[in-house]
């Protein structure tokens, strides 16, 4: 919790001053009854019209005052409370950004989202009300109840007896009610990930006419959300009643003890309607403070989880400069027996991957479904981080470079090409802020997108809709390859980018491809053999081991899982079988 009070630090000022201002404004709301008991006792009892009016006059000028510390209290309340959450959500947002793909493999998308949005919108309402409220209703409560104790000890003693039954009824139900708030934003956590699975495969579900399926699904997470809440409800519903309770029954006894002690004497009429006036006053602020209490509560149970997110410490740390001289080597890339499990879980998904890609070479990876292809290229970026083994590019181990420096090297277009909403030219600059138009069109013409821009109207300024939904699957991924293309990387990595691509465009990317300069060590991640046979070298991947190293002629005479591969997608080059022959695995 201090830890977020640190983006509080800029508005010092406005946090100190709307809680004075409104001490202010309680404190000529506190001389409101002894004005209208002056008035009863002086003016009317005496009937004196002069102190009537300047009595008047006064309450107005009090009115008057109360008003415009209110409204600056309200305006530093809201200027102090909007600037937190601006700083929140940012420094939220860049600690996200700063996390490794294992950490948000395990805190996911949907608490993410909700802790952004939803959580840091109720911390700055319930900063926004504490800030005005959490010292003026006690200070108006312990204010009444002086002021009473300074008209009529006897009296007053009502006052101390409320106060502390109040208390106990407030902080009780606070301290109950702040576990539950917290398993609300949980569950909330629970829709929300329900609600974007929902959005995001609405084709999938229709088209296996599963609407009422994920209609009940939606129903019971939301009817278990509703429960968890009236269950909060029925226990913040208990203050009012219990703190009305407690103050008419103060009330009822202190009218009664009143009137004794008017007829006694000892008391004016007057003072005990300044007494009534406290125990109102005291009414008002505790419905107030019952309201702030509960806001309070979401507030402190969405700052923890905040809290909680902020103290996640990012797995992969990064050197903060590299004076080292990279080593002469022909070497772009080496996989010294690395291995690789993640985080979630202990099963290895790499083991004792052992290669080495030299400048200017094309690697084809390929291999079955879950069987570590896209996780290998992961670790060359360092996306995420080898458990066991070394990563190294040009020479270097990828764990001693500054942040930012490996993947400025590469350029990556991932399984699932992603174009943010903008125009055409905003996504591919990407690749590099600076390119022109003509280097634009180059890389465009590389991967194949040529025909895809032209036919836009705009052409490069083109608008894209947010996931390029106005795109087709292959316009998706040829644009995407030509925003890494337009880095002009050393290390180019394509990780499944032509799956929907039809073979014709497939072999016209290919061999623009092979146009690229001579240095540029090219990985192509594919399940398709045709993708990959032109390679220099090929990886064979299965179930997280390297079987097999080599050409495609090498590997179609010596490694069964590659032959598997191949004359499954092209049955009609499988030799007829002559006699018994034996194959042996080749695995470097």
């Amino acid at each position: 919790m201090r830890r977020l009070l640190t983006y509080l630090r800029a508005y010092q000022r406005e946090s100190v001053l709307a809680p004075l201002l409104k001490l202010a404004e309680s404190l000529m709301d506190l001389l409101v009854p002894l004005v209208v008991a002056h008035i009863i006792d002086k003016g009317v009892a005496a009937g004196d019209e002069g102190v009537i009016w300047r009595s008047f006059v006064l309450l107005v000028v009090l009115a008057a005052l109360g008003m415009a510390f209110s409204f600056a209290a309200q305006w530093m309340a809201a200027k102090a409370s909007v600037g937190f959450a601006t700083k929140l959500r940012q420094a939220l947002f860049d600690h996200i950004q700063s996390l490794s793909y294992a950490e948000l493999d395990t805190l996911g998308t949907n608490t993410l989202i909700t802790r952004m949005t939803s959580d840091v919108n109720q911390i700055q309402n319930g900063l926004n009300l504490a800030l005005r409220l959490l010292l003026r209703s006690p200070f108006i409560v312990f204010g009444a109840m002086i002021a009473a104790f300074a008209i009529d000890v006897p009296c007053a003693l009502v006052f101390a007896v409320a106060i502390p039954l109040l208390a106990l009824v407030v902080f009780g139900i606070m301290l109950r009610s702040i576990p539950l708030f917290t398993r609300v934003q949980a569950h909330l956590d629970q829709l929300l990930g329900l609600t974007r699975q929902n959005l995001t495969g609405v084709r999938v579900i229709r088209a296996f006419c599963k609407e009422q399926d994920e209609i009940d699904a939606f129903d019971r997470q939301n009817e278990l959300l509703t429960r968890i809440n009236e269950q909060v409800g029925r226990l913040s519903a208990l203050m009012n009643p219990a703190t009305y309770l407690i103050i008419n029954l103060a009330t009822i006894w202190l009218i009664r003890q009143g009137a004794l002690r008017v007829e006694m004497g000892a008391l004016t009429q007057g003072d005990v309607v300044a007494l009534y006036n406290y125990m109102a006053q005291i009414v008002v602020e505790l419905v107030k403070l019952a309201s702030l209490i509960i806001t309070i509560n979401k507030a402190l149970a969405c700052a923890r989880r905040v809290q909680d997110m902020l103290d996640v410490e990012p797995s992969l740390a990064y050197p903060a400069s590299w004076e080292k001289e990279a080593p002469h080597t022909d070497e772009a890339v080496r996989f010294d027996h690395v291995g690789f499990s993640y985080a979630t879980s202990g099963e290895a998904v790499l083991e004792d991957i052992d290669f080495v890609a030299r400048r200017g070479q094309t690697i084809g990876i390929i291999g079955g479904t879950g069987s570590g292809k896209t996780t290998l290229v992961q670790l060359i970026s360092r996306f995420y981080d080898a458990t066991s083994g070394s990563v190294l590019v040009d020479g270097v181990d990828v764990r001693d470079y500054p942040a930012g420096t490996l993947v400025s090297k590469m350029g990556i277009v991932p399984q699932r090409s992603v174009l943010f909403e903008g125009t055409i030219r905003d996504n591919l600059l990407w690749g590099n802020e600076q390119a022109t138009d003509g280097e634009l069109m180059e890389a465009l013409a590389i991967a194949q997108a040529t025909e895809v821009v032209m036919g836009k109207e705009g052409q490069l300024d083109a608008h894209v809709e947010q996931g390029g939904q106005n795109l087709s699957g292959g316009q998706r991924q040829r644009l995407a390859i030509a925003r890494a293309l337009v880095r002009r990387p050393q290390i180019l990595v394509l990780d499944d980018a032509a799956s929907a691509l039809d073979q014709a465009t497939a072999l016209a990317l290919r061999q623009a491809l092979a146009t690229l300069p001579a240095d540029t060590t090219t990985f192509i991640v594919s399940q398709r053999t045709s993708s990959v046979r032109d390679a220099s070298q090929i990886l064979v991947l299965d179930d997280g081991a390297l079987v097999g190293v080599g050409t495609h002629a090498q590997l179609l005479e010596r490694c069964p899982a590659y032959q598997e591969t191949y004359y499954s997608q092209f049955p009609e080059e499988r030799p007829r079988p002559q006699g018994p022959t034996t194959t042996q695995e080749v695995v470097s």
